[in-house]
């Protein structure tokens, strides 16, 4: 509820919004429930009506954008014969890299009870880059089968390959990378897709 008793539309969405351009600006040590509550323009005890604390929160903003990310990737199938296979494919890698910066990664890492109700999260069905490396084997049979992609071509490690260096880019990579992590995508499905 808002100071006024009015509910607030996509709290949550708000919330992660606000925590996201906190960390954007001033950095993962200035990530605190006050912060994100300021950031939002919500009452102070807002974030904690809704999370059990500040690592349910980040770990909760870490899922939903995986979430998102996944429903991205399963767009994919709408994208058969549509432009090109990398085009495609890069468009999903960025907008994974997109939706989770750096800094927040770090903290879902970082604070152990945050890692932990994230890792609960996976364990409990939520998507995760399982469901992404699905949904691109599946837009990547598709493709095969639409003739775009060489019949021979190994989906599944295809796949693999890309999800597994986008996770390699979203651990590591430091903010403002975009540009380096675009290149490494576009060479690596060069690599992938023969060309």
């Amino acid at each position: 509820m808002s100071p006024r008793g009015v509910a607030i539309p996509d709290l949550r969405e708000r919330l992660f919004a606000a925590a996201e351009r906190v960390v954007a600006r001033d950095g993962a040590a200035a990530l605190t429930s006050r912060a994100v509550t300021a950031e939002a323009d919500c009452a102070k005890g807002v974030l904690h009506a809704h999370f059990a604390g500040l690592d349910e929160f980040v770990a909760e903003l870490v899922l939903d954008r995986f979430a998102r990310s996944a429903r991205q990737a399963e767009g994919l199938q709408a994208e058969v014969g549509q432009g090109t296979v990398a085009e495609n494919l890069q468009e999903v890698v960025l907008a994974l890299l997109d939706s989770l910066p750096p800094a927040v990664v770090g903290l879902a890492m970082t604070r152990p009870a945050a890692a932990s109700h994230t890792r609960e999260g996976f364990r409990s069905g939520a998507p995760a880059f399982d469901a992404i490396q699905h949904a691109v084997t599946a837009y990547l049979q598709a493709e095969q089968r639409a003739g775009r992609i060489p019949a021979g071509s190994d989906a599944e490690a295809i796949a693999l390959a890309l999800v597994g260096t986008t996770h390699h880019l979203l651990m590591t990579r430091s903010p403002g990378q975009t540009a380096d992590a675009e290149e490494t995508t576009r060479r690596l499905l060069v690599v992938l897709l023969g060309g």
